[in-house]
């Protein structure tokens, strides 16, 4: 079905996935996640060097290696949103707590805090929401990733958010949905900031936070002027997971507004380019505490919003195969062929 400016909606449904996919790649931690398909020595060999770095007062920083091993993984490439993404769309039809249990008790799976707690809690016997209230990390943004594969469904995330998450970390999977929706139907960006605004209630942290990143970079003016406002604005730089929803999903608003602002004030118009979905991206890798996930959000509004033939040719043939590094089943499968199925 066409969308309401005429572009397919197919075409934006696989802009959102690949584009999430390439924010995922752009992310530091992104190689540290592919790690994990080397032996485990090369990365206890890492953290003995950065052991090594802190005590010699070394700047030379290590950065995961393969030793006399395929090297293939430590390309750039999706991680863990991606996957996470593209289990959601394989069974985004299921019960969502039914889904999750399948997982409980597996030892091949890697997944964030408030999945694992999660899981465990299901094991116990606890169903939604309190699988997702009594967990140590209700407010991060595992729901959040997941919930762009809802959004370009059209459907409500929920059930699903409720399994892993409860307050802040549910209104960001809520929020993502709703913005996704919009775009995957045509809607401009800023109407789907404002849609993912409607659910954010101010007096939320989200939603204090979405409100403030909005203004620092409108102010701002591009999405890499933004980067030292909205660390200023929105980072936490106390805690020690960078992956609280009430931060990066306001980030991923505000850079994706940013890029697509910046871009009708050259062009004149709405339309954007590859270069405006780099900019957004390339700004979010850059705020290093939450680049775990802010950069494949905001890739994720941005390529929902340009289409998959929009974006950067080469980012678009490198992100497409999964590597199975969180959920080993998944190796090898074509995200884009995982999208086609949720339209």
């Amino acid at each position: 079905m066409p969308s309401g400016d005429g572009r397919d909606r197919l075409d934006r449904v696989r802009g959102a996935f690949a584009g999430l996919a390439a924010g995922d790649a752009a992310g530091w931690p992104a190689a540290r996640h592919r790690s994990t398909l080397l032996a485990g020595w090369s990365r206890r060999l890492h953290r003995e060097l950065d052991v090594f770095a802190e005590e010699h007062q070394v700047t030379t920083l290590p950065v995961p290696f393969a030793l006399n091993q395929p090297v293939a993984p430590l390309a750039v490439g999706p991680s863990d949103d991606a996957e996470w993404l593209a289990w959601t769309a394989l069974t985004i039809r299921e019960d969502r707590a039914e889904a999750f249990g399948r997982l409980a008790g597996r030892d091949d799976v890697r997944a964030r805090i408030s999945v694992w707690a999660a899981l465990d809690n299901l094991a116990a016997g606890k169903r939604p929401p309190a699988s997702g209230h009594d967990n140590p990390h209700h407010f991060d943004d595992a729901a959040a990733v997941r919930a762009v594969a809802f959004g370009a469904a059209g459907l409500d995330p929920l059930e699903d958010a409720c399994v892993t998450n409860a307050e802040d970390g549910v209104l960001g999977a809520v929020a993502t949905a709703r913005a996704v929706a919009a775009l995957t139907e045509g809607a401009p960006m800023a109407d789907a900031v404002e849609a993912a605004l409607g659910v954010l209630p101010a007096g939320t942290a989200i939603g204090h936070a979405a409100r403030a990143a909005l203004a620092a970079a409108r102010a701002a003016g591009s999405p890499f002027a933004a980067v030292p406002a909205l660390d200023a604005a929105v980072l936490d730089h106390v805690y020690s997971y960078g992956v609280a929803a009430a931060q990066t999903v306001p980030i991923a608003l505000a850079l994706a507004d940013a890029a697509v602002s910046s871009a009708a004030r050259t062009a004149g118009s709405e339309e954007f380019d590859a270069q405006a979905f780099g900019a957004g991206v390339s700004a979010a890798a850059c705020l290093a505490p939450v680049a775990d996930s802010a950069p494949a959000l905001t890739g994720a509004l941005l390529g929902c919003a340009a289409g998959y033939d929009a974006l950067p040719a080469a980012w678009r043939e490198r992100v497409r195969t999964l590597a199975g590094c969180c959920l080993p089943e998944l190796a090898g499968l074509d995200l884009l062929d995982i999208a086609g199925r949720i339209v």
